[in-house]
């Protein structure tokens, strides 16, 4: 790759460039260099915390001997045309040519690089602004050593985080490379002991190296327009969103938080409240639709369509989750099946075996043994029923009912009234801590519900994103079976219906519908070897997990 120094009004556009002001800076930037240059093996190594040696070693494209003398010097970049126009299309990790540089700045370095079609290496040495450019020998590809960080900077030196604690963060940051870039080697080496190693695999490989092979054989596949990556099965869930990682044009990111409830929106009633799932999801818009040049280390990224983008990625995760059986095995706990047509082509058909304390249905599919949950299974099926039927003309109430409202209500009233009005529900504010219900949608209208009309606006002026949702869910949650009210015939309607339903494994609040127990968890539990012990039914089929 041939260098050049930016002219200075291109140099002004990206004048917040990056500082080296730690060990793990010198990584990111050593690591996106690699990355830029087509590398397809990385090892990085460091000592002392990286204070005393931060090296990176691939196997990229190199530097041409004519343009080695200026790696080291600041705004010479490869990555970035020498016109204004090319600041608003990059295309690259790195591009203001300040990485060595600044690295310089604070210590020494040490690179020694080779073009695969050149004939010897060059070995540039830099400290301050002071660059010595001499030939060696070397295999194809980059080496970049930084020693001594901060040696002859004290006062930053004793603001340094302990070796520890910035080996956790080289960590963690390393990561983050090896899933948004599964398909390269990568190997961390800290004080000589390796650390992290990832052989180029897919996004399930690299979560299995970075969180471990349980967490990968629960995560989906992801993929469509623009949104590539795996995300977890409703099992695996967190406290924390610090499982969900997103990367934009290869970029590792700090996720804005509508990319965050995104994903989460994309679970829907398959993620209890307060639960995050891990997620790796790589990002693509084009270069002139996002702008990089908005943090110092890059960590964040304008996007010029963020609601669209959190729009395909709410829809990529919805389209993953409903193409897989999403059921919860149980923990080690014959009438013939009849056929049932299903809405969703994951779930079984089940015929019913038996009732259990009146609220549970014991079923029989796939050669499994099924627990549904009566209520949540209703529950489901009636919320599907009224999201099918909400459309049409709304009802006009007899004589307009005046409600008390909170503060936040009325201010979300005035946000969110166009939008109910949408799909039926006319509210308006009717002042002093009021506001008048005037029309409902003709579904909800024929419910019921005790406290109907006060359900229905408390749900729409809650404080959830999707005001429509929140009210189907609540009301659906009110006739649905109770404990105590199943018995045989109910519990046949309940699994037709449930069948039926376009989304069958969770009840709009989050809790699983159906739990599974196959035949081979059963035998293990008494003790069976045999026959008994012969993978059935979905434990059998390939590529489909628990």
């Amino acid at each position: 790759m041939t260098i050049h120094v930016l002219p200075p009004h291109v140099a002004r556009l990206i004048a917040a460039g990056e500082v080296v002001s730690r060990p793990l800076d010198v990584v990111r930037e050593l690591v996106e260099n690699a990355l830029d240059a087509g590398a397809t093996r990385l090892e990085v190594e460091v000592e002392g915390g990286g204070l005393r040696l931060v090296r990176v070693r691939d196997n990229g494209s190199g530097i041409p001997a004519g343009s080695a003398g200026l790696a080291a010097r600041r705004h010479a970049t490869s990555k970035l045309a020498p016109d204004a126009a090319s600041v608003d299309a990059v295309t690259t990790l790195g591009f203001r040519g300040e990485a060595l540089w600044a690295a310089a700045q604070a210590g020494e370095v040490h690179l020694v690089t080779r073009p695969a079609a050149q004939v010897g290496a060059c070995e540039v040495l830099a400290c301050g602004d002071e660059v010595l450019v001499s030939r060696t020998s070397a295999p194809a590809g980059t080496t970049v050593s930084v020693r001594g960080l901060f040696a002859g900077l004290p006062a930053r030196l004793r603001t340094q985080v302990p070796a520890a604690s910035e080996v956790r963060e080289i960590t963690a940051l390393l990561g983050r490379y090896v899933l948004h870039h599964p398909g390269l080697y990568w190997r961390l080496s800290v004080d000589g002991e390796v650390r992290l190693t990832h052989a180029p695999g897919d996004h399930r490989g690299a979560v299995a190296s970075v969180y471990g092979p349980l967490s990968a054989n629960r995560v989906l596949t992801v993929m469509a327009d623009g949104v590539r990556g795996v995300v977890s099965r409703p099992e695996l869930t967190r406290a924390r969103r610090d499982r969900m990682h997103f990367s934009v044009n290869g970029r590792p990111v700090l996720a804005p938080p509508e990319l965050e409830r995104a994903v989460i929106e994309g679970f829907a009633e398959l993620l209890p409240a307060g639960a995050a799932p891990l997620c790796v999801l790589d990002l693509t818009v084009a270069p002139e639709d996002h702008n990089p040049n908005v943090h110092p280390a890059k960590q964040v990224v304008a996007l010029a369509d963020l609601p669209g983008v959190a729009a395909r990625v709410r829809a990529a995760v919805a389209t993953a989750l409903a193409a897989h059986p999403l059921a919860r095995a149980v923990p080690a706990l014959t009438a013939a099946p009849e056929p049932a047509v299903t809405a969703n082509e994951s779930f079984p058909a089940l015929s019913l075996l038996g009732v259990y304390q009146e609220l549970y249905l014991l079923a029989q599919g796939e050669g499994d043994l099924w627990i549904v949950d009566a209520h949540a299974a209703h529950e489901r099926a009636l919320f599907e029923h009224l999201t099918r039927t909400l459309a049409g003309p709304p009802t006009e109430l007899p004589e307009p009912e005046l409600l008390h409202l909170t503060p936040e209500q009325t201010a979300r009233l005035h946000e969110r009234a166009p939008e109910l009005q949408g799909w039926g529900l006319t509210i308006e504010d009717f002042g002093a801590g009021l506001a008048r219900l005037r029309t409902v949608p003709a579904t909800l209208a024929a419910l019921g519900v005790p406290r109907l009309h006060e359900q229905i606006v408390e749900a729409a002026l809650g404080d959830g994103p999707d005001p429509r949702r929140d009210v189907l869910a609540r009301l659906a949650c009110a006739p649905a079976l109770k404990a105590g009210m199943l018995d045989h015939a109910r519990g046949e309607g309940v699994l037709r219906a449930l069948a039926a339903c376009e989304h069958p494994w969770a009840c709009p609040h989050g809790r699983p519908t159906a739990l599974r127990l196959s035949e081979r968890d059963l035998a293990h539990s008494f003790g069976r070897r045999g026959v008994r012990d012969v993978p059935r039914g979905r434990d059998a089929a390939p590529g489909v997990s628990r």
